[in-house]
């Protein structure tokens, strides 16, 4: 199976429904004060780049990059297609990112996520991945509806 990673502008309604599917799932595990998610306007902040990730034509995940100073970047909306879960989507996604990261110049990547088992895959791929637990960072507070990771970027 081949995944294209590509950035994505937002414009067009399969992907504004994949953001909305996202948002939801956030909101169907978590109380709304502990959903961080960014909606539509959100993500096409000009210090967010989005991705969206696809196998034979059809859309199955997403993730962006949000930059947060010139060294750190955030990774935000990392979402998978159910038709598409366990099929090395999120990995994708996550590279296509940390490459950006890198590109940049950045030399730590963070990121916020829900707790609890629906967060399990996720959790397990940041670990995979290098990604280790960290306090909260930027205006995040920490709460038991999240976790924090980051990974340096830097050998």
């Amino acid at each position: 199976m081949s995944i294209a990673v590509r950035e994505d502008d937002l414009s067009s309604s399969e992907v504004q429904a994949l953001v909305a599917e996202h948002l939801a799932g956030m909101h169907a595990y978590t109380p709304a004060c502990g959903v961080h998610a960014l909606a539509i306007d959100g993500l096409r902040a000009p210090s967010v780049t989005f991705y969206t990730a696809w196998v034979n034509g059809a859309l199955a995940g997403c993730g962006a990059l949000k930059a947060l100073d010139a060294h750190t970047g955030e990774i935000k909306s990392m979402r998978t297609r159910d038709a598409f879960l366990r099929r090395g989507v999120g990995q994708a996604v996550l590279d296509a990112i940390a490459r950006e990261a890198t590109e940049r110049g950045y030399t730590r990547l963070v990121l916020e996520t829900g707790s609890g088992p629906a967060f399990d895959a996720a959790h397990a791929l940041y670990v995979r991945n290098g990604f280790t637990t960290c306090g909260a960072f930027g205006e995040y507070v920490a709460s038991d509806f999240n976790v924090f990771y980051e990974k340096s970027l830097t050998s």
